[in-house]
């Protein structure tokens, strides 16, 4: 399947450099940009709203703030003090997966968290033709500039699902921001197309599932966002799916959870968001294997998830970056609410604390 892809999206690219293709899927993923260019880093191409109160029990004294990128407009929260650091969750979460790890880095950092593009509170472009809006790239895109106007050129990284995957193509694609990068409990996205067999279908299902035309993945979901969202929630956690919530979860973040992702316009860009991991992102992943993560990386990965039984996970990231050490924690898929005090044991000293 990865070979498929790859070979069109090869022939597409071969009339024109990757630069003036980047720019020119931009354009007509996202629409005018008011002359500037898209990739621009100036503070001028991003637009700041007067922070607000969060007004959520779930990062007291952080700040809330809806920027607007070239692309996108990014709900983030922030707060804290010290060196800056960038967390980005997955799916089928929002930035509030990191409720339980913020108060406790913020003593030592400052954080941004923030909703990637599509999800969340932030807005819900159209993917475009080519499924650009949705590709690692603009969504790191959005990311860079988030930080910049912020006042961070430089910052560290923690990503987490789809948000790790937006942060190798940051990593890649603007190897001079990043400070220090972790990666938290996936396999490069290049690597999982090119081992596909029976056990990752079955697992990632959703994988093959979403990426499938308009309108039928995205119709299958809206008439079951809960039963997805609990599916998802309890299965990657390694439970059993019951009638209940996961405890680890908790009522308030889950409520939160279901509000966002059964928006329609939330799981249109979800399944924007996997159609570009099947098609553009694998193009711009093929045309960097040469490129490796610069700045220091640690892997952090589920002992009781797939990808522990499937794969050396560390190799696999030693393989696409200079430097790399990591190791498996106990818990399932989301290590920031099922083990926040082991993964913050192991952030605070990789991050300068």
């Amino acid at each position: 399947m990865g070979a498929y892809f790859l070979g069109a999206w090869k022939a597409k690219m071969s009339n024109s450099s990757r630069r003036e293709f980047t720019k020119k899927s931009l354009l007509l993923a996202l629409g005018p940009i008011s002359g500037e260019s898209a990739f621009s880093s100036s503070p001028r191409s991003a637009t700041r709203v007067e922070p607000q109160s969060a007004g959520s029990e779930f990062f007291p004294g952080f700040k809330r703030e809806q920027i607007k990128t070239a692309g996108a407009t990014i709900n983030v929260v922030y707060g804290g003090k010290g060196s800056p650091v960038l967390l980005l969750h997955g799916i089928p979460e929002t930035h509030v997966l990191w409720r339980k790890v913020a108060p406790v880095l913020a003593r030592n950092f400052t954080l941004v968290v923030a909703d990637l593009r599509g999800y969340g509170d932030s807005s819900k472009p159209p993917g475009g033709d080519d499924h650009f809006g949705y590709s690692k790239r603009a969504m790191a895109q959005d990311q860079v500039e988030v930080m910049e106007h912020l006042g961070y050129r430089q910052f560290a990284l923690v990503g987490h699902d789809r948000g790790g995957r937006v942060a190798h193509r940051l990593a890649l694609d603007h190897p001079d921001r990043l400070t220090r990068l972790v990666i938290l409990d996936i396999v490069p996205t290049y690597r999982c197309y090119q081992d596909v067999n029976k056990e990752f279908a079955t697992i990632f299902f959703h994988w093959f599932l979403l990426v499938q035309p308009p309108p039928f993945p995205e119709t299958m979901l809206e008439n079951s966002a809960e039963l997805f969202l609990k599916t998802m929630l309890f299965r990657l956690g390694g439970e059993e799916p019951r009638n209940d919530i996961p405890q680890w979860v908790g009522q308030p973040a889950y409520n939160d959870y279901l509000r966002c992702f059964r928006d329609p316009a939330a799981i249109r860009a979800v399944c924007e968001d996997y159609r570009a991991a099947a098609s553009i992102d694998l193009a711009h992943d093929a045309a960097d294997l040469d490129k490796k993560i610069q700045c220091p990386l640690l892997v952090l990965w589920s002992e009781k998830g797939p990808f522990h039984r499937m794969y050396d996970v560390l190799q696999t990231w030693r393989d696409r970056a200079s430097q790399a050490s990591g190791k498996a924690l106990p818990a399932g898929h989301f290590l920031p609410e099922q083990v926040p005090e082991q993964l913050i044991a192991e952030l605070k000293p990789f991050l300068g604390a």
